[in-house]
């Protein structure tokens, strides 16, 4: 096995079990491995470390995955891994109200750059990283085993995969093409999703806990969602008595699709209304109109990639938040997320706080949001932890 060299005095996050070595802390390669081969890191002194895979093209270089010397990273390690993962999540499909979860997430499950859903029964994955794409025939032989699903479709389409040299893909992996619309349950309620057309891989199914929450307060409540995507907001206030919600998302298809749901879970149509438009636009258009809400909830996609962009990102949180606050009725309640991993809680809180003071009102947190456990935050991994959110009281 090809031996990667630590400069010294690099070893700390290494011994902590943190599994990311980026390339300027690594001193030398002996040899010359493919990318997303397995290497064995050594430290200057060439003491044994860990067993990673390797890529030069990423600023990651080294994608750690076993700290004892001993243990084979072969075919028997990653289906071992598998199975952990899908065991782990076995509970939360077992009363029949949910039948989607994530089952692989990638660095907090060991298999850095994987990230499995389960939609029903089909599959829907993400490869990130080399390594992982090296090993995929053993990966989707393994889920094919525990799960016998009807298809695993790989929607690796983000364009983070440019730096692993990787080509974006979207395709079907094994089993039969996944209907138009797949049918899933989360909190008792259908969705249809769109696993090869929809975003990411098909649907948001890290915020079930935090929809279930935010609609315990709908009952006879007039409900703005915004960033509503296919509906997991607006389906879950109604099941809980909303007296009306107006969903609001730029795309065609997730408006086209929340529509189809409301249908499919006979909801009230007549309480019902969307707006495919921007959302900050659309927000200014509600405020010079006068609409007022009880509950405003702001799901926005990632404003801060990386902490380069914290800054910029900061100043379009406090924005839309400012103008979210407006639009509440006295006492209405914001439930407001981040999904930016660089946008820490107490950062976020700090973001609330100026939107409060340049809209003129007081703000208490009376609740905070965090990812389910099927996204489990590694404690080595800090970085996995992702989603935060707050539900505020707006006076």
């Amino acid at each position: 096995m090809i031996n990667a060299i630590l400069k010294k005095g690099k070893e700390k996050a290494v011994l902590q079990r943190h599994p990311w070595v980026f390339s300027g802390a690594i001193e030398k390669v002996k040899g010359k491995p493919a990318n997303g081969d397995v290497v064995k890191l050594l430290n200057a002194q060439g003491i044994f470390m860990a067993y990673g895979f390797y890529n030069d093209q990423s600023r990651v270089a080294l994608r750690l995955l076993e700290w004892n010397e001993e243990t084979a990273i072969d075919e028997a390690w990653f289906r071992a891994k598998v199975a952990t993962a899908v065991v782990a999540r076995k509970h939360i499909l077992e009363d029949g109200s949910t039948n989607t979860c994530r089952l692989i997430f990638s660095e907090a499950d060991y298999l850095p750059g994987l990230i499995v859903d389960k939609y029903a029964d089909h599959l829907a994955v993400q490869v990130l990283t080399s390594g992982i794409q090296n090993v995929m025939p053993v990966i989707i032989d393994e889920l094919q085993k525990l799960l016998n699903p009807l298809s695993i479709f790989d929607k690796s389409d983000a364009s983070s995969r440019a730096h692993e040299g990787l080509e974006t893909v979207n395709n079907l992996l094994a089993g039969v093409h996944p209907p138009e619309l797949v049918e899933v349950k989360e909190n008792g309620i259908t969705y249809g999703i769109n696993i090869a057309e929809g975003q990411k891989s098909g649907f948001y199914c890290d915020q079930r806990d935090n929809r279930r929450i935010v609609a315990s307060y709908a009952k006879g409540k007039k409900v703005l969602d915004c960033f509503s995507y296919t509906g997991g907001f607006t389906l879950n206030s109604f099941k809980n008595g909303a007296s009306s919600v107006c969903s609001v998302d730029s795309s065609a298809l997730a408006i086209e699709t929340l529509q189809e749901n409301i249908r499919l879970n006979n909801f009230d149509t007549g309480k019902h209304t969307s707006v495919q438009s921007d959302v900050n636009k659309q927000l200014r258009r509600f405020k010079e109109e006068g609409e007022k809400f009880d509950i405003v909830i702001l799901d926005p996609p990632k404003y801060a990639p990386s902490r380069s962009a914290l800054d910029r990102a900061s100043r379009a949180y406090k924005d839309l938040n400012r103008v979210g606050m407006l639009l509440l009725n006295e006492g209405g309640l914001l439930a407001t997320y981040s999904c930016s991993g660089a946008m820490d809680m107490e950062t976020f809180k700090q973001v609330l706080a100026w939107a409060a003071l340049d809209a003129g009102k007081q703000v208490q947190f009376i609740h905070q949001f965090c990812q389910p456990e099927d996204h489990p935050v590694r404690s080595s991994f800090p970085e996995g932890e992702y989603l935060k959110g707050l539900l505020c009281r707006v006076f």
